[in-house]
């Protein structure tokens, strides 16, 4: 007999856009509070954006290369604004709606599908409104292609995406990234903290809406947190681990010594992945 699925005290409404690099810029901060305080809280993904931003006229491309670079200076996360300049996205909800494509083979699936959508826009500068890009990321995840493809040209995928929409607006929550942070008690109603902030104001909201201060479960080795997240940002070493970025590096570079990990160049910090022999691979079986 299965054991029953223990409710979690808290659930979060996490609003975001695939290509909004503010959104890409809280990736760290998700990361640690997923490891910190995973136990208390689910997460729930809710896409959104905003309307005016989807058809995006070519006389604004060198003013949105220049909001990614900004971003991208301020936060770390690696946002190549050269991307509106070489091969401009022209249809950006075409993302989402990729997303919920994928979201259809099983709610994980749905969760890595957004991350390497955000991994190929804004690492690689790729155009993930096109069939074949989408496609590749389909594979890299190892959904099922030709299912991939129908739900992506259904009217499923496309509805919903307006779920989702309709959420955000009747939640107020249509700018991106926003978090809504609801628990048990149906009379306390959610509260919602929209934009950038640091892993101490979630960490104080959490403890809020819980009524204590929670424990921090321990961090895993760095390996063991390739392994759970793929691909992984130096920065996000550095949120969730509190290390400088040059002690990330002397780290990273003497894992990658080992044959572990293999280093990915960005524009604005490198990234780390496990080693494709060693993927499937129990690490050192322990």
């Amino acid at each position: 007999m299965s054991k029953k699925k223990k409710t979690k005290p808290l659930e979060l409404y996490y609003f975001i856009d695939p290509i909004n690099p503010d959104c890409w810029s809280l990736e760290p901060v998700i990361k640690k509070l997923q490891i910190k305080f995973g136990e208390y809280f689910s997460l729930r993904y809710i896409l959104t954006g905003n309307i005016s931003t989807w058809n995006i006229p070519s006389n604004r491309h060198r003013e949105l290369a220049a909001v990614w670079e900004t971003a991208a200076s301020r936060s770390g996360m690696s946002c190549d604004g050269a991307l509106w300049l070489e091969s401009p996205i022209h249809a950006p909800y075409k993302a989402s709606v990729a997303v919920k494509a994928a979201e259809m083979q099983g709610q994980q699936a749905g969760i890595q599908f957004l991350r390497k959508i955000q991994e190929a826009v804004f690492i690689r500068k790729q155009d993930v409104t096109d069939i074949d890009v989408l496609v590749e990321i389909a594979k890299s995840i190892g959904l099922d292609i030709e299912e991939f493809k129908q739900d992506l040209s259904s009217a499923g995928a496309a509805k919903a995406f307006q779920c989702d929409l309709k959420i955000s607006r009747e939640m107020h929550a249509e700018f991106s990234p926003s978090i809504v942070f609801f628990n048990q008690n149906i009379s306390d109603p959610g509260l919602k903290i929209s934009g950038i902030y640091s892993y101490s104001v979630y960490k104080q909201i959490i403890s809020e809406k819980l009524g204590f201060t929670p424990n921090e479960a321990p961090l895993p080795d760095i390996v063991s947190f390739l392994r759970k997240y793929g691909t992984v940002a130096s920065t996000e070493i550095s949120e969730v681990y509190d290390m400088k970025e040059n002690e990330v590096t002397f780290q990273m570079n003497k894992i990658m010594k080992t044959g572990l990990v293999e280093k990915i160049p960005a524009k604005h910090c490198d990234f780390w992945k496990l080693c494709i022999c060693l993927q499937s691979l129990a690490w050192l079986s322990a």
